[in-house]
């Protein structure tokens, strides 16, 4: 089987989804054509508005070019790889930045698209707008399936994973290279963690936070900022220097699934605090502990600080929860519906 795979059109966070699906894609066997459309769209952006000042010099009138065709401009090719190479499916992982449009053009060359929903359920409504217009598709969030069934009969729930390449557990060539906090969390600063994180009192606790945090300069959490967007591999490094991590959900009622930086905290053997979902006490029991305010995440942060026997305990038994949970078997899952749905003529 060949695939062709769209990427997110980011270089964070669902960037780290899409390098899992083509690792697990390949690991399962399937010949994976990689459309970059993070770069694309730089590129495309550039184009456009060097077009448009150029035309403007005898053209004052011309229309400035808008968001939507730097996206079918930098998308366009996707289509055109599909077919050059003759895959047998394409698969979008979150489809963001992909102009519906180019969807359209794909079904109507008899192309079996797919799509790996990662945003659910915060932008489901824009997701559900997507998924009508699919073969397939799968979200990350076990609630949701529901309402994609509705708009598309093959939908399917898709756990989120690790990497084998980047989530090891144990000391790595490298790590020493990365500062070793108290805490750490690596993610972006939405109000709510950012709420959550300021009512912690810490005071003789290194707090390190990576990721992107818009504060500002007198801002009590800004002097914890240690850097903006870092890749995954890195990431990986900075939990396994940690005493500790934390993994903050953004508020979503009634959200039950777990998010890759759940599995990749696992899979690298770090003890690690939570805020509630169902799948976190399913899948992780009493070894990650889940609080529901400041209060008691900062109880909780100095008892594992003090307890360095307890933490070396969480930290052996973590990686088995998830042993079955890496994109290699996550990906066994998705090469079975592909299959099924380019069965079907």
């Amino acid at each position: 089987m060949t695939v062709l795979v769209v990427s997110p059109g980011v270089s964070y966070s669902t960037a780290d989804v899409d390098a899992g699906v083509r690792f697990g894609l390949e690991a399962q066997g399937v010949t994976v054509v990689r459309y970059r459309l993070t770069e694309r769209l730089a590129h495309s952006r550039r184009w456009l508005y060097q077009a448009w000042r150029a035309a403007k010099r005898t053209r004052p009138d011309v229309v400035r070019p808008t968001v939507g065709d730097v996206f079918y401009q930098a998308g366009l090719g996707a289509l055109v790889a599909a077919l050059r190479h003759e895959v047998d499916a394409v698969v979008v992982v979150s489809a963001m930045f992909l102009h519906p449009d180019i969807v359209i053009l794909m079904r109507r060359a008899h192309l079996k698209v797919t799509v790996i929903f990662t945003e659910s359920p915060y932008d489901l409504a824009q997701e559900l707008k997507v998924a009508e217009l699919v073969d397939g598709c799968w979200t990350t969030e076990r609630t949701s399936v529901p309402a994609f069934r509705e708009v598309c009969v093959n939908s399917g729930y898709l756990r989120h994973g690790w990497h084998p390449e980047h989530h090891r557990a144990g000391r790595q060539p490298g790590d020493d290279d990365v500062p070793a906090h108290d805490v750490v969390f690596v993610g972006s600063g939405f109000p709510e963690r950012t709420a959550w994180l300021a009512g912690i009192d810490w005071r003789g606790i290194d707090l390190g936070l990576y990721g992107h945090w818009d504060l500002g300069a007198t801002h009590p959490l800004k002097k914890f900022v240690r850097s903006s967007t870092i890749d995954n591999e890195h990431t990986a490094a900075l939990y396994r220097r940690a005493t500790l991590a934390l993994n903050l959900y953004r508020d979503a009622p009634g959200a039950e699934s777990l998010n890759p930086r759940a599995y990749e905290l696992a899979a690298c053997g770090v003890c690690h605090i939570s805020t509630a979902r169902a799948e976190v006490d399913e899948v992780f029991g009493d070894l990650v502990p889940t609080v529901r305010g400041p209060a008691e995440t900062e109880h909780i942060i100095r008892e594992f600080i003090a307890n360095a026997s307890h933490r070396e305990q969480v930290a052996a038994s973590l990686p088995r929860c998830v042993a079955d949970a890496s994109w290699r078997h996550r990906a066994a899952n998705l090469v079975a519906d592909l299959h099924a749905l380019t069965a079907v003529a």
